[in-house]
């Protein structure tokens, strides 16, 4: 099992312990008759889960790239589809990214980052790995 998939399962339980049910996995976008959005990237794939009235979609993301700016990038911009495709399409779910505690504590907290997730109006789910549990939400 590759660590993203470790990462990826992680999520789910992490959401299962803090009483959500897992609806979806992958969440599947249909844009059109003919096209569909999968936010499914391999292992890093949209959740969706529900728990009372409250609906999210979970973008997992490792950040075991060579740079964790890169892999930032790449995550800001996807998040930002994703929401968009979301509230275009009529789904009801709230977009978090899920980040690890370690990666949250060594990378999130950095000024720059901090304030590129606030503009940029990104969810957290911060999770710990080892014990599969949520740590925290910030939205």
């Amino acid at each position: 099992m590759s660590a993203k998939d470790k990462f990826h399962d992680a999520v789910k339980v992490a959401l299962q312990k803090d009483g959500w049910v897992i609806t979806d996995d992958p969440l599947r976008i249909r844009i059109s008759s003919t096209t569909k959005l999968y936010i499914d990237l391999g292992a890093e794939k949209i959740i969706a889960a529900e728990r009372d009235e409250q609906k999210i979609a979970v973008e997992v993301k490792s950040f075991l790239g060579a740079s964790a700016m890169a892999e930032f990038h790449t995550a800001i911009g996807q998040y930002i589809n994703y929401r968009y495709a979301l509230a275009d399409f009529g789904y009801e779910q709230t977009l978090y990214l899920a980040v690890t505690s370690v990666i949250y504590n060594e990378f999130f907290v950095q000024p720059f980052v901090d304030k590129v997730v606030q503009r940029s109006q990104v969810n957290l789910l911060i999770f710990d790995d080892k014990k599969e549990e949520v740590i925290g939400w910030q939205s």
